[in-house]
């Protein structure tokens, strides 16, 4: 039953010669469609697919290879507007089919109508489908920017009739949202002329572009009265369902109509269930969005989850079937393909349906038999019955039933259900459930009745060289407040008066020609190691955090590192992610009142802190004792304090890019790599409570500023490295990244065997011992062995201080600069107050 020609014989046939139904179209077109009739007062007969896995089994390879050809097309027809494309998938036919051309299409998110309605999850929109049998349509993405945007939706149904299913969706949404660009895509065009003519009308109208995709096309020839010809020939024949059952298979102008559910002799095996081991938090399907994280979390867990399935099936079994639930079609389709790998047996894959077709035993119709069952799932629309299509007699000897949580429910396993309908025609049943996703409730934030109003986050160009949709700023500008003192000033007035390192701020460094000419080399040589890197944090976030996180990065190293995460979002997944800088300081914590902010605005469990890189770790532990101190102080709950940062030298983290300790040029310059922003000021006169920290914008610098051309340089590479970074992040995913804290030990080492007893005077990692050179009086950089490129700044800078490099053979860090309060009056400890000799 998987082919549309059946011993020669055509699996429309039987509706043809008895209705005058005629297919007219590509050569194809009669190998991928039979015909059938079907209890609908709108339209008698029914395409049925071969190729789509809803009423015939199907091999999964040749199912999901459809949809993957498919949008590969649509890559090619869109070019470079594919990597802004999002999908749309019909429910409940074209679920799959959708799922697949979005994996074709090149990782582009997506999402599926559905008729199941879920509390506490806005509708994004609606639309009804005139022929069906059950019309209304429901949008709920999780996300509600996932449909907004410029760039091309792409609809996809499992076929095109008249195109009003088409026009009813881009009406709605094109009124929400409107864009320049859609693509129809489905496996048969069946539009007639006039038909399309209206489409290519209202995109007109609309002024947008429309084009179609599709794997094959012609159109269906009625003739007058098929109708209600059609209506009494499916009457006729549910009817003799009831007096000939049992009835030997005749010619076929005079088959048997086919058996319709469990023969009541039959003794029942007991389903075996089968625990996947699904993923946590990753979404059943494409209902509420799905993402290309959760694609590369699928993938990384499907060999898994099919070994387990492989076991459960008996050895000795030839035909095997894996069967979806209604718009559940995407996860039973890729565990049937992963199963097709693994058993023996012939693999063929098909789903459940609301659909009601009639079934007639015989070679030249599309539905040879029909089992039915009491729907499982609750429906928002009442009970009513359920269908599966071509199981009964196509000789299974296992069948794997997929449903999600919200179905495994008492009428599931009712005398009546599906699990025991399938018993009586398959000996060995295989039960596997996937956890129905459940999308977060909308945030609505608990703020006091008094709460202090808190400014609008600083943007530029009026704070930043930044564009203003790259940051907002959680800070207070200071730029007319005189600030800086020279080093050995500023140490010795924290030396002598217990200042704190907050209240100034070093005289910026102005690099040399040749320094500047170190960091474009540097640039040029770690583009596209970096981009990997910023890949990589990100893709961890979406899939490990939330699919829209709300980045917050600490000023202002974290800032660059913010932005390019928040561009590699929006290049890979067409998502604008917020992104705000906020100032935490050692000794002093986080800025309470920019927390206050973000979580009047936003959710504090989607927030996500970011830094450039880690040292030892102090900054996270700062971090973590903020966050449990804010709370305690009658903040809002939910901000998780794990730092998500490019690179974790010192194994203090879980959500990083890397974990090698690398140049990253962002770090061999201050202000004019990050917008040209000061590092954080708190002083008590100048922020009050209810103030932001402070920070200056230093608008005479600008003729020096890279900020942009840092993040410009890095971008680009980004289709460069994204394979490599989806294989990175599925290693990731499934690697133990608990933190060792190795970098803590290494530290306490090299403090002891220095003499210099304190850890805060131990700067490891090529970024925080360019800090110590750039701002400090260092006494001396320890350099591994054989460490090439990623230290010639630091040669270069040290060579400029008159400071030593030694080389260290047994060393965990590229590099470690060092400070002694014996040599540097002005040193600062945990609390970043001066260390007293």
């Amino acid at each position: 039953m998987s082919n549309a020609v059946n011993n020669g014989v055509w699996s429309g046939t039987w509706v043809a010669e008895r209705l005058g139904v005629e297919l007219v179209g590509d050569d194809t077109l009669t190998e991928m469609l039979g015909l059938a009739l079907r209890r609908n007062p709108k339209r008698a007969h029914l395409l049925v697919s071969h190729v789509l896995g809803k009423h015939v089994p199907q091999s999964p390879s040749v199912v999901h290879g459809h949809g993957l050809a498919l949008g590969h097309r649509v890559r090619e027809l869109l070019g470079a507007a594919a990597a802004d494309a999002v999908v749309l998938g019909y429910a409940e036919t074209a679920t799959g089919l959708g799922h697949s051309v979005a994996d074709g299409l090149g990782g582009a998110p997506y999402l599926h109508s559905t008729r199941r309605p879920v509390a506490g999850v806005a509708t994004a929109g609606g639309f009804e489908e005139s022929h069906s049998h059950a019309t209304s349509h429901l949008l709920l993405p999780e996300d509600p920017a996932l449909l907004v945007g410029d760039g091309p939706l792409v609809l996809v149904d499992d076929e095109f009739s008249t195109g009003n299913t088409v026009l009813n969706t881009v009406r709605d949404l094109h009124a929400r949202y409107p864009r320049r660009r859609y693509v129809v895509v489905a496996l048969v065009d069946m539009r007639s002329a006039a038909d399309a003519g209206r489409l290519e009308e209202f995109a007109r109208e609309i002024g947008a572009r429309v084009d179609l995709v599709a794997a094959a096309s012609g159109t269906v020839r009625l003739p007058e009265g098929v109708l209600e010809k059609g209506q009494a020939l499916v009457a006729s024949h549910e009817a003799a369902v009831e007096g000939a059952t049992g009835s030997t298979p005749g010619a076929r102008g005079t088959a048997r109509p086919a058996p319709t559910g469990p023969h009541p002799d039959e003794n029942l095996s007991h389903p075996v269930r089968v625990d996947l081991g699904w993923p946590q938090g990753l979404p059943d399907g494409g209902r509420h969005g799905f993402t290309q994280a959760h694609r590369e979390a699928l993938d990384a867990a499907l060999p898994g989850m099919g070994a387990r399935l492989a076991e459960a099936i008996p050895e000795g079994a030839s035909r095997v079937l894996v069967l979806g639930f209604e718009e559940l079609m995407y996860a039973p389709l890729r565990l049937a393909r992963e199963l097709e790998h693994l058993v023996p047996a012939e693999v063929r894959y098909s789903t459940t349906t609301r659909s009601p077709v009639l079934a007639v035993d015989d070679p030249g119709y599309a539905i040879r038999s029909r089992i039915v069952f009491p729907a499982h799932d609750d429906p928002a629309d009442g009970p009513g019955e359920r269908y599966a299509y071509n199981v009964a007699g196509a000789g299974f000897d296992a069948v794997v039933a997929v449903v999600d949580s919200v179905a495994d429910t008492a009428a599931l396993h009712a005398p009546d259900g599906l699990l025991a309908t399938l018993a009586a025609h398959i000996p060995h049943v295989v039960l596997a459930v996937v956890p129905s996703y459940v999308p977060a409730p909308l945030y609505v934030p608990d703020l006091p009745e008094e709460s202090p109003m808190l400014p609008e986050p600083l943007r530029g160009p009026a704070f930043s060289s930044y564009p203003p949709e790259e940051v907002g700023w959680l800070l207070q500008d200071l730029s007319d407040v005189t600030l800086e003192a020279p080093t050995e000033e500023r140490e010795e007035a924290i030396q002598s008066g217990g200042a704190h390192y907050a209240e100034s701020l070093p005289v910026e460094y102005q690099p040399s020609e040749q320094y500047q000419r170190l960091f474009h080399a540097a640039l040029e040589t770690s583009a596209a190691r970096i981009a990997q890197a910023v890949g990589v944090v990100t893709e961890t976030v979406i899939a490990e955090r939330s699919p829209r996180p709300v980045l917050v990065s600490l000023a202002r190293a974290g800032t660059p590192v913010g932005v390019l995460m928040r561009r590699w979002a929006r290049y890979r997944h067409g998502l604008d992610l917020p992104h705000y800088a906020v100032s935490i300081v050692r000794g002093r914590g986080i800025d309470a009142n920019a927390l206050r902010w973000l979580a009047a605005h936003h959710d504090p469990r989607d927030v996500v802190f970011v830094d450039g890189w880690t040292g030892k770790g102090a900054i996270t532990r700062e971090l973590a004792v903020a966050i449990e101190e804010f709370e305690a102080a009658g903040g809002a709950a939910g901000f998780d304090p794990e730092i998500a940062v490019l690179a974790d030298p010192g194994s203090c983290v879980r959500t990083y890019g890397t974990r090698e300790d690398f140049l990253i040029p962002s770090a061999c310059l201050n202000s004019t790599v990050s917008g040209l922003i000061s590092r954080t000021v708190l002083r008590a006169d100048l922020v009050g409570p209810d103030d932001f920290h402070g920070a200056k914008f230093y608008r005479e610098l600008a003729g020096a500023d890279v900020s942009v051309a840092f993040l410009d340089a890095v971008a680009a590479r980004f289709d460069e490295v994204a394979d490599a970074v989806a294989g990175a992040v599925k290693e990731l995913l499934a690697a133990d990244r608990t933190p060792t804290w190795e970098g803590w030990a290494a530290v306490e080492r090299i403090s002891e065997e220095y003499g210099i007893h304190d850890v805060n005077l131990v700067k490891p990692g090529v970024g925080e011992t360019t800090r110590v050179l750039l701002r400090r009086v260092p006494w001396k950089i320890l350099a591994r062995a054989g460490a090439g490129a990623d230290l010639d700044h630091v040669r270069l800078l040290a060579e400029q201080r008159g400071v030593p490099v030694e080389e260290v053979g047994e060393l965990p860090y590229t590099c470690v600069g060092l400070i002694h309060p014996q040599y540097t009056r002005g040193a600062t400890g945990a609390d970043g107050r001066a260390v007293s000799v």
